[in-house]
């Protein structure tokens, strides 16, 4: 019976670190890909275009711009990513992508899903994120 519960044990540390390290990598390579065919396409530039004359995105960069980030209850991709998969769900996260690249999907749909789902603070956390990511900061 004790291996029993010793293995279950050792099972359960397993499982959780690679949960753990396993979407900290996946989301370091998900975003250096993003950012990085983005960049070689040159519409980096068209989504800070579309970012800046967005009066609602442009708000988002300047509140991300000034967060502090010592108040924020995450600031790496991988926190992020565990965040976004555990309250939205690794499903919903997929459909919104397919819809977004498939011109299906608002800005607003997009931002109203995740307004219910996340905290102000977590939103924010999100938004200083991809400001790093998109400005390089």
């Amino acid at each position: 019976m004790k291996k029993l519960i010793v293995v279950i044990l050792i099972l359960g540390i397993v499982g959780y670190g690679i949960y753990y390290f396993g979407t900290n990598v996946a989301s370091d390579k998900l975003v250096d890909s993003y950012t990085t065919e983005l960049e070689d396409s040159g519409q980096i530039n068209e989504v800070k275009a579309y970012i800046e004359n967005d009066p609602e995105l442009a708000e988002m960069v300047k509140q991300a711009e000034s967060a502090d980030e010592s108040t924020l209850p995450f600031t790496t991709k991988g926190e992020a990513t565990r965040v976004l998969v555990k309250k939205v769900g690794i499903n919903k996260l997929q459909e919104l992508q397919s819809q977004v690249q498939n011109g299906t999907a608002s800005k607003e749909e997009v931002l109203q899903i995740l307004d219910e789902k996340l905290t102000d603070e977590e939103m924010l956390a999100l938004q200083v994120i991809a400001y790093k990511e998109l400005y390089k900061k």
